[in-house]
C-alpha cells in the first residue's frame, strides 16, 4: 500500500504526549530530585573552594563545573555519571511498555505511521532531558551569582552553552540505547538491565579493558620510540569507543580554557603559545569536534538500529 502524506505526521503530538507523561510520572520526579540535590551540593562545595579566586579570572564561573571538594566530585563528573541513568530511566520501556499495556495497536490505528511513533518517543525524551539540563544550567549560574557576587563573563556563557549542547548529545546516546533495547527486548525489566549493563561496562570497566586491547593491537618496542607513540594513540582510540571517555574529553576541553589538546601534546603545538593563556572558545570547540561528532554518530546509529527493528515488528495486540 502506498503511503500518503508525510511519514512524520503526528511526531510532535506523540513527542509532547511522551514529554507530558515523563514530567508527571513519580519515577521522573524522584530521579530529577536526586539530580538536583547532587548538582546543588557539588556547586555549593565548588563555590567554597573558589571563593579565594580573584575576580580578575575571566573564566571564574567555569570553575563551578570542574572544581571538586572531597567527598563530592565535580559537577561535570556528576553529570557524566547521573545523566545516563536519567536517559535509561526515560527510555527502557518506551516501546515494550506499549506492547505490555496492549496500546501499541491502538496508537498505530490512528492516522500516523510507525516512523512517527519512534521519532516522537525519542524527541519526547530529549525534550524532557533538555528542559532538565537547562534548569540545572540556570540553577548553577543563579547560585554562582548569588554566592560569588559576580556576573558570568561572555566567555563563561559561550563555553557553558557549548558544554550544555554536548551534554545533551551525550545523554541522547544513552536514550537511544535504552530505546534500542526497549525495541529488541519485550520485557521492560530485562531491557533496563541490559542498558544498565552496557552503562556499567563503558563507564567503569572499559578503562580497565582498553589497555589490554590496545597492547594486543599495538605492542610496544622499548627500542623504538615511534612504537610508544603508536601504542599511546591506539590506547586513546580504543578508550574512545566509550561515550563516557568522549564526554570526559569534551568537558575537559570546553570547561578548562587552558587545555590545548585531548591527546599527546608535542612541542610543535606549543610554538608561539603564551604559557597559561586560554584558548579561544571556537578553537576549543574545533579540537573536540571529532568527539562531539562521534557522540552524535553513536546516537544516530543506535536510533537507526531501533528504527530498523521496530519497522519489522508485529504490532497486533
Amino acid at each position: 500500500m502506498k503511503r500518503e502524506g508525510s511519514p512524520l505526521k503526528g511526531v510532535m503530538t506523540i513527542a509532547l504526549k511522551e514529554a507530558a507523561d515523563h514530567m508527571t510520572s513519580a519515577r521522573m520526579h524522584l530521579i530529577m530530585l536526586l539530580v538536583l540535590l547532587t548538582a546543588a551540593g557539588a556547586v555549593y562545595a565548588a563555590i567554597d573552594q573558589i571563593k579565594a579566586t580573584t575576580s580578575e579570572d575571566p573564566f571564574l564561573f567555569l570553575k563551578l563545573f570542574t572544581v571538586a571538594r572531597q567527598p563530592l566530585p565535580s559537577f561535570a563528573s556528576f553529570m557524566g555519571f547521573l545523566l545516563p541513568l536519567v536517559a535509561i530511566a526515560l527510555g527502557f520501556d518506551g516501546v515494550n511498555g506499549e506492547y505490555g499495556r496492549r496500546t501499541m495497536s491502538r496508537i498505530l490505528a490512528q492516522p500516523i505511521y510507525r516512523d512517527a511513533v519512534l521519532f516522537g518517543k525519542f524527541l519526547g525524551g530529549m525534550l524532557v532531558i533538555g528542559i532538565a539540563l537547562l534548569t540545572l544550567w540556570l540553577l548553577m549560574f543563579g547560585l554562582g551569582i548569588l554566592l560569588l557576587g559576580l556576573p558570568p563573563s561572555g566567555g563563561d556563557m559561550a563555553r557553558s552553552l557549548a558544554y550544555l549542547a554536548a551534554t545533551l548529545v551525550y545523554t541522547g546516546v544513552w536514550l537511544a540505547l535504552a530505546l534500542a533495547f526497549s525495541t529488541l527486548i519485550r520485557a521492560p525489566a530485562t531491557s533496563a538491565l541490559a542498558a544498565l549493563s552496557v552503562w556499567l561496562i563503558f563507564s567503569f570497566f572499559w578503562s580497565m579493558i582498553s589497555p589490554f586491547v590496545a597492547s594486543a593491537l599495538s605492542p610496544v618496542d622499548p627500542y623504538d620510540p615511534v612504537s610508544i607513540v603508536h601504542a599511546y594513540e591506539t590506547g586513546l582510540a580504543v578508550a574512545r569507543i566509550s561515550p563516557a571517555t568522549l564526554y570526559g574529553e569534551v568537558a575537559t576541553m570546553l570547561l578548562d580554557p587552558s587545555s590545548r589538546s585531548v591527546g599527546p601534546l608535542f612541542m610543535s603545538q606549543m610554538q608561539g603559545a603564551l604559557v597559561g593563556a586560554p584558548l579561544p572558545t571556537l578553537q576549543s570547540i574545533l579540537i573536540v569536534w571529532p568527539q562531539i561528532s562521534g557522540l552524535f554518530a553513536g546516537m544516530m546509529l543506535l536510533f537507526t538500529g531501533a528504527y530498523f527493528v521496530f519497522q519489522r515488528q508485529e504490532v497486533r495486540a
